[in-house]
């Protein structure tokens, strides 16, 4: 650790609100990291939340069929288990409800600001505090968590007219509830996660439904059922039962990282599972053919559905893989020069994962901006948690900290110790900053992208939302998720350059002389 004492001290702006600690977000990472600082005795905190509720990415994402590819008993809380979840894999509606629920329960509502839009983060070197501008007034930290989430920013298409469109037209994201798709001629670009399941959903009252497909998805079954009521009533009421269950679910999923990360000729049992899918459910062979993937299961994120191909096996429902060339008023053109007439256009491309334009309103210490620091060298954090260059601000769902086989609640949390260990050290050794070290930083991000680089994920022959522009994975976490809990089970202040102020330096003396 090497620390430097200043003396410089410079009153902050005299019209902004002042908290300690500032959160932005307030989905599972936020409203974690907010319940952890309640737990350890902090009132002085605020949660800055553009939405009007918790829940972030489940608040947001309502379209028809929305639901976790994650297991229940997994995707929730370690502290705040649910015994009351009505099926194996929970829809959307019911995880918005138990995010609700554990935020009034942890008694954390009132330290949020809703409605309330971020629209920059800066460092301030004079007063070693963060200057925030929202929608609802200026803001300084000593210290800023950053809760965005991976998944909060939509990505739109770059289509040639696309904006020319003059029918209904939303992302999955931002589902238009009050548009009427029965009996319209609908159009979804995008067979990814969002697609999966909102195809099923509408294809049935459309008259017609043409699928945009780039790249086919590899499907497994979904081992969804409803829960009994002796197994509901076992897991509120026999202690330990539905802990246990939570523990063999992660044992099975983490089973999955061997053929991810190290023997990629163990994902063919899976591949060999969702061949011998397509060809129960996919009846015409054209089509067959078309939805069959060609490249390497678990390249890009294997997805679950036991409604996809059924859906796409029906007559009104067509597959187009020949890539868009323009969308008109009232419809899209194809590559081959197929003219489809449309009256509803419905973009399922997911989000900006590696390029999100949050990152061009966070500006360091040195005044460049996250989007410049990234484009410059790669995105890249120590631990997902601490970037070189922004003192005093931690990241959770950072750089490398995704996860393609299992629940990320189980990383949030991991992340969630370290910030919080990290916040007990700068009060317990009265530190001004902390800002990780450029050299550590650089040996940590080397070894991941060495790990990396024989996983499927990069080795698999395919394009992925994983990859930045530099060619990196610095989506997802290459190792079992238990050694990066290990990882980040203390703060580690010798990985951090520190300063400290003469008042704390002179607090401390007093207190030794005493």
């Amino acid at each position: 650790m090497s620390r430097k004492v200043t003396d410089k001290v410079v009153e902050p702006r005299a019209d902004a609100r002042h908290a300690k600690t500032i959160i932005v977000g307030s989905g599972f990472a936020g409203l974690g990291m907010a319940i952890r600082l309640r737990q350890q005795g902090r009132e002085d905190f605020l949660v800055l939340e553009r939405g009007s509720d918790v829940g972030g990415t489940w608040r947001d994402n309502t379209y028809p069929g929305a639901a976790c590819d994650v297991p229940s008993h997994l995707y929730s809380y370690s502290f705040a288990l649910n015994p009351d979840w009505t099926r194996s894999f929970s829809k959307q509606g019911e995880i918005q409800s138990y995010i609700k629920s554990v935020a009034a329960r942890h008694d954390v509502l009132g330290n949020h600001i809703f409605d309330c839009d971020v629209t920059s983060i800066r460092w301030n070197n004079d007063t070693a505090r963060w200057e925030i501008g929202s929608s609802q007034g200026e803001f300084t930290a000593d210290t800023v968590v950053s809760a965005i989430g991976a998944l909060c920013e939509p990505s739109l298409p770059d289509i040639k007219g696309i904006n020319d469109f003059e029918g209904e037209i939303f992302h999955s994201a931002r589902w238009n509830h009050d548009a009427d798709l029965a009996g319209k001629r609908v159009a979804v670009i995008g067979t990814g996660a969002s697609s999966i399941q909102i195809v099923p959903s509408i294809a049935s009252e459309v008259a017609s439904l043409d699928v945009y497909q780039r790249t086919a998805p590899w499907l497994l079954p979904r081992m969804d059922r409803p829960y009994l009521l002796p197994e509901r009533l076992a897991f509120k009421h026999i202690p330990g039962f539905q802990r246990l269950s939570r523990a063999a679910i992660y044992a099975i999923r983490e089973t999955q990282v061997v053929g991810l990360t190290r023997l990629p000729l163990l994902m063919k049992a899976f591949e060999g599972l969702s061949r011998a899918k397509l060809q129960i459910e996919i009846r015409d062979p054209e089509l067959r053919k078309k939805v069959t993937p060609n490249y390497r299961i678990g390249c890009k994120r294997m997805l679950i559905s036991n409604e996809y191909y059924p859906a796409l096996d029906r007559d009104n429902v067509d597959v187009i893989t020949d890539g868009i060339a323009e969308v008109k008023p009232g419809s899209i053109v194809s590559k081959d020069g197929t003219e489809r007439e449309i009256d509803a256009l419905i973009v399922a491309t997911g989000f900006h994962v590696t390029d999100s334009p949050v990152y061009e309103t966070v500006y360091g210490r040195d005044g460049r901006s996250l989007s410049e620091v990234f484009d410059e060298g790669g995105q890249q954090a120590y631990k997902g948690a601490a970037i070189e260059n922004f003192p005093n601000m931690f990241f959770l769902v950072g750089p490398n900290v995704g996860l393609g086989h299992t629940s990320m609640v189980y990383m949030i949390e991991s992340q969630i110790n370290y910030v919080a260990d990290a916040l007990a050290t700068i009060d317990a050794e009265g530190l001004r900053t902390v800002e990780v070290r450029k050299d550590v930083q650089q040996a940590y991000n080397r070894e991941l992208q060495d790990k990396l680089a024989k996983t499927v994920w990069n080795t698999g022959g395919c394009a992925s939302w994983y990859l930045d522009k530099h060619g990196n994975n610095t989506t997802l976490w290459p190792d079992f998720t238990f050694r990066f809990r290990s990882l980040t089970r203390q703060f580690d202040a010798d990985a951090y350059n520190v300063t400290t102020s003469a008042a704390a330096r002179a607090d401390d003396q007093k207190v030794v002389a005493q």
